[in-house]
């Protein structure tokens, strides 16, 4: 039987960095328009919904295709809230399906065949986890601490320090772009990061996470070219 797949789009009204951040324009659209637009192209997901408690961002989804099967309650749209809270809710909410996907609307550079290649990824490797990664422009080899008196301590104490750079391993970090996972072993775990996670390999020209106005920028250019 083919697996199915909820797909969730977070988008809070608060946003101190940047105001109204989720439905500004970008590129002639509202950011979280260029999720939805994706999204709803994959061949994998069952169904895809909308988690907010503002009614803009609301009717601004609703406009672009996106189910809005329930208001988020405030309590769930905290500065302090956690960023599975939300989700977990999203699967009381709608249950039955076999996978959870969440899809951040500030990675608006991610294409369909990301999230595609992503949920590919998953079930090739039976994995309960899968979430997309970049790899690092700047290598952890190489950074430091730094003391109360302004002494230089490396960060990762117990490895060598590489001299060359063709010395040291490639590694990854979280794009924000895809967290995939098994329903049932998420409600459990809360978290998309475990021991038998998998990583999807996403290019640096996919992975802008819009955190800041320089970031906005970048992939309002970007979409632009």
């Amino acid at each position: 039987m083919k697996p199915t797949f909820l797909a969730v789009i977070p988008a809070r009204g608060g946003s101190k960095g940047i105001p109204r951040k989720n439905i500004k324009e970008l590129a002639g659209k509202p950011l979280i328009a260029w999720t939805i637009e994706e999204a709803k192209k994959s061949k994998y997901i069952t169904r895809l919904i909308l988690s907010s408690e503002d009614q803009e961002i609301i009717q601004v989804a609703e406009e672009y295709g996106c189910e809005v099967p329930f208001v988020r309650p405030y309590e769930l749209a905290r500065d302090t809230t956690s960023g599975m809270e939300p989700i977990l809710h999203a699967i009381a909410q709608c249950p039955g399906y076999d996978y959870i996907i969440m899809l951040q609307p500030t990675s608006p550079l991610r294409t369909v065949e990301d999230i595609d290649n992503a949920i590919e990824k998953l079930l090739e490797n039976d994995s309960n986890y899968c979430v997309s990664v970049v790899e690092t422009s700047e290598s952890p080899y190489w950074m430091y601490k730094m003391s109360e008196e302004k002494v230089l301590q490396p960060l990762l104490a117990d490895e060598p320090i590489a001299v060359r750079r063709q010395e040291l391993p490639v590694t990854y970090s979280l794009n924000g772009a895809i967290y995939i996972g098994k329903t049932k072993v998420f409600q459990e775990s809360k978290s998309f990061l475990n021991n038998d996670t998998v990583g999807y390999l996403m290019s640096k020209e996919h992975s802008y996470d819009i955190d800041s106005m320089l970031d906005f920028i970048i992939c309002d250019t970007l979409k632009k070219m």
